[in-house]
């Protein structure tokens, strides 16, 4: 039994707000959005992101429409410190796009965060020290006069040394540790000592974060602290709110929606919300909340799927299936009561008029997915469903997305032929979708070659029953595999891949490799292609001819508005 929790835990008292005004407001636009994927999502994770996938993600954060990213921690180590020298001697930031960099209120610190900075364009320098009174207390053993010192000899040097490069353009952004477990007298009398040090003018805004570095209390507490400091504090004029929400009481998007409603203007987070702990505020579930209410977030997830599959690349992270939007089952409906009214929601809804479909929130289309409806066989058909069977009786396990898809084929089979399918016909049907279809491109041969620090491949293909040599360079054999086939025309992404080993069936025990690879061509949606074969780089090649086979001839993962 766990201990009465009265004994050792105490509600958060009330924030003392007269005349409370954001529970009758609404969010009607955008606020400034900051991605600290590449900061304080990247050192929450087992292993943080190299310099490759560090670039992938700023590339495609930029490529979302951030305007604001924080992309290092420059003084902790030599790695950050190189990758924002990267950055900007490589001419990577886009001339509408602030970097941020994030330094402690120490002066070594600030001072290696500034010399990280030389030559930008224009930077965002974040400071931060703890003001709460636990750590006050108990950690620093410092008054508050000494915490306000302490603040403010911090901004008076950054000030110092921005005006030392005026070639950059430095904004000043300053965050009371523990902002939520800070009292809120206390808070306001620190955040105005820095924007007065800084000299903050409309014209030269500070921004003030307010974290709830760890979420202590419900999301309406922190929309009063909001609201309070939005009403109090001095310099308002010249001053940009800022929410970074955490999520240690699992509401974070709620504290972060409600803050706004109290007057913040600016919102921090990851884009699926990773980060210390239980992670920053999640942006995209954040953004697309605000779409299904008729504001635009000013951010693109029209291609949501190829957001999070370079998520997951890039931090190793696995998105849940029943992640808001973006979950591989979330547009998927095992219900056949929900099925039925999907199908009837879909027939009766017009283009031109509101959405309005039962059980989804957003038009799939909308983020580049569909209705993927799974009907009739699935974990509770049977003591099993197909993915069971599959792996059960001929040792594949299926990716979940492969799953999703290769249901819509067997119901497809069911529909046409009615009565039910074995483990046999299963496997049948699998192979003869994803095994055995030759056409247009059929697989011969592949010969590997080192060419400098890049692979190269030889792939010896038929195209319509035409011999073919081809030849590609790239990091590894699939990236020079698919350069290859751009000689020929045929020119595919790949969106994911996954390689396992068959589980052995039989006496013989023999393993096999099998590859599943996700492909997209250009405005021609994404599909499957799987290759099994003892070596696992002909596996790869044949999963990679496969989906270009199914994406030529067509075969989508499941019929749009397809139900019982």
């Amino acid at each position: 039994m766990m201990r009465n929790p009265t004994s050792k835990y105490q509600a958060f008292p009330p924030v003392n707000l007269v005349d409370r005004n954001w529970p009758s407001h609404t969010i009607t636009q955008a606020p400034i959005w900051m991605s600290t994927d590449l900061r304080d999502g990247n050192q929450a994770l087992f292993e943080p992101m190299n310099a490759e996938k560090k670039m992938r993600m700023f590339k495609t954060l930029c490529d979302i429409g951030f305007k604001q990213i924080e992309i290092a921690f420059p003084s902790a180590s030599e790695t950050e410190f190189g990758f924002v020298r990267g950055l900007i001697e490589g001419g990577h930031i886009p001339a509408d796009v602030t970097i941020e960099v994030l330094t402690q209120a120490r002066e070594h610190l600030i001072r290696r965060t500034f010399e990280s900075l030389k030559g930008a364009k224009q930077a965002i320098v974040h400071v931060y020290n703890a003001t709460c009174k636990t750590f006050r207390d108990n950690v620093f053993g410092m008054s508050k006069a000494e915490v306000v010192a302490m603040a403010v000899d911090a901004v008076k040097l950054m000030r110092q040394l921005a005006d030392e490069m005026p070639e950059t353009k430095i904004t000043l952004e300053y965050s009371p540790e523990l902002f939520t477990a800070t009292e809120l007298d206390f808070a306001k009398e620190v955040c105005d000592a820095v924007t007065a040090a800084w000299g903050a003018t409309p014209e030269r805004k500070v921004i003030l974060n307010l974290p709830t570095t760890v979420e202590i209390a419900t999301p309406n507490i922190y929309a009063d602290q909001i609201e309070w400091m939005h009403k109090n504090l001095a310099r308002r004029d010249s001053v940009i709110i800022s929410l970074h929400p955490h999520n240690d009481r699992g509401t974070a998007v709620a504290a972060a929606e409600l803050g706004l409603m109290a007057g913040a203007d600016r919102v921090e987070g990851c884009l699926f919300g990773n980060g210390e702990r239980t992670g920053n505020v999640d942006l995209v579930t954040l953004a697309l909340n605000m779409y299904t209410q008729g504001v635009d977030p000013q951010l693109d997830f029209s291609d949501i799927n190829a957001v999070a599959r370079t998520f997951e690349h890039c931090t190793q992270l696995p998105i849940h299936p029943r992640h808001p939007y973006v979950g591989d089952l979330v547009f998927t409906a095992f219900s056949g009561s929900h099925q039925d009214a999907i199908k009837k929601g879909f027939s009766a809804q017009k283009a031109d008029e509101q959405w309005s479909v039962p059980y989804l929130p957003i038009d799939p289309a909308d983020v580049g997915r569909s209705y993927d409806s799974v009907i009739r066989v699935n974990s509770q058909s049977g003591k099993g469903g197909i993915a069971y069977l599959m792996e059960t009786e001929h040792g594949v396990v299926m990716p979940r997305r492969l799953q999703v898809e290769f249901s819509g084929v067997v119901q497809k089979h069911t529909d046409e032929h009615g009565g039910e399918v074995t483990a046999d016909d299963i496997w049948n049907i699998f192979s003869s979708t994803y095994l055995e279809s030759t056409a247009p491109i059929h697989y011969r041969e592949h010969h590997l070659f080192e060419h400098g620090s890049a692979q190269g491949i030889r792939l010896s293909i038929d195209i319509d029953g035409t011999p073919h040599t081809l030849n590609g360079e790239g990091n590894g054999p699939i990236n020079a595999a698919v350069n290859a086939l751009k000689c020929a025309g045929i020119n595919i992404q790949v969106r994911s891949y996954e390689e396992r080993s068959m589980l052995p069936m039989g006496e013989d025990g023999n393993t096999q490799a099998c590859a599943f690879m996700e492909i997209a061509g250009k405005n021609s949606g994404e599909y499957y292609g799987v290759g099994v074969d003892s070596n696992i780089v002909t596996a790869s090649l044949k999963a990679l001819l496969s989906g270009a086979n199914r994406l030529a001839s067509g075969q989508l993962r499941a019929p749009l508005n397809q139900a019982a």
